[in-house]
């Protein structure tokens, strides 16, 4: 099922970077080229992915001017192919130009970001595990991130900070170890919330599982303790594989039987999709 872009969410964020990017105005198109002047342009795609943004780019230029017409060839979550044309843009070009590189952007990064997981969930297809993101996005962007994520094929994690439980290393040292960390959560936490904590080996992980953790992410662990993981825990709880996880080597923490592989490099390492728009 393709997620829809929450207007009401990503305006400000829209409002924020045209902002930046046009400051008081862009001198160089109102010198050039007046208002009146209208044209036809043409988004095309100049190598193969997978299309996430669109709708994105449909508001960034309906925000600059109601009157500019957005067709869509294709819809976001579509492979596309070197020359494909995936929308057409009409209307006066002097906004149309103002909007032309945040919709690129927008569009570059996020397809990247569509394409790479996409990839990635096709390389562990045969294997009952998700795909997941992390907070390891640039400020600003993450909701654009984590929508081009699930365009992919992938699952979201926490948002932020608020949105879930996650006991991490410091914390676990802070308080003075994994039975403290846990307890104290547990007595405190919601009755809605699932309580997640971060091990780095068996003895923890048998720690956290034995003080009622509902999932325990297994980070920059073996292979080997990985599968000993699984076999230890029965299903009882929710396992997630984390740590320097790319194309490389997915396939093997798939194959241990883990539930969820997190991987910061689908936004920290984002290879941009190359996208251009062409004025008639």
């Amino acid at each position: 099922m393709i997620p829809l872009v929450d207007k009401f969410v990503i305006k400000k964020y829209i409002e924020s970077y045209l902002e930046e990017d046009i400051g008081w105005s862009d001198i160089t198109t109102d010198l050039l080229i007046d208002y009146e002047v209208k044209s036809t342009s043409y988004i095309k795609v100049k190598e193969e992915g997978i299309i996430a943004g669109l709708d994105v780019v449909e508001m960034i230029f309906q925000l600059l001017d109601p009157s500019i017409t957005f067709s869509k060839k294709n819809k976001d979550g579509d492979k596309v192919i070197p020359g494909d044309i995936i929308a057409e843009v009409k209307g006066p070009i002097n906004p149309i130009l103002k909007g032309e590189r945040l919709c690129l952007n927008l569009l570059q990064r996020m397809s990247g970001i569509a394409t790479y997981t996409r990839h990635l969930c096709n390389l562990i297809k045969p294997y009952n595990v998700k795909v997941t993101d992390t907070r390891k996005t640039a400020p600003g962007l993450r909701y654009f991130d984590r929508y081009a994520v699930a365009i992919g094929g992938g699952v979201n994690h926490r948002y932020n900070l608020s949105d879930a439980i996650l006991i991490k290393d410091n914390h676990i040292k802070l308080v003075g170890g994994i039975k403290e960390a846990l307890t104290r959560v547990k007595a405190k936490a919601s009755h809605t919330q699932k309580i997640e904590i971060e091990v780095q080996n068996l003895n923890q992980f048998q720690e956290a599982l034995k003080y009622g953790a509902d999932i325990i992410l297994l980070d920059n662990m073996t292979i080997d303790s990985i599968q000993k993981a699984v076999k230890i825990a029965q299903g009882n709880v929710i396992l997630e594989a984390s740590g320097n996880i790319d194309e490389s080597n997915i396939v093997s923490f798939a194959k241990t039987g883990v539930d969820v592989i997190s991987c910061g490099s689908l936004t920290h390492s984002v290879k941009a999709l190359d996208v251009s728009m062409m004025i008639e």
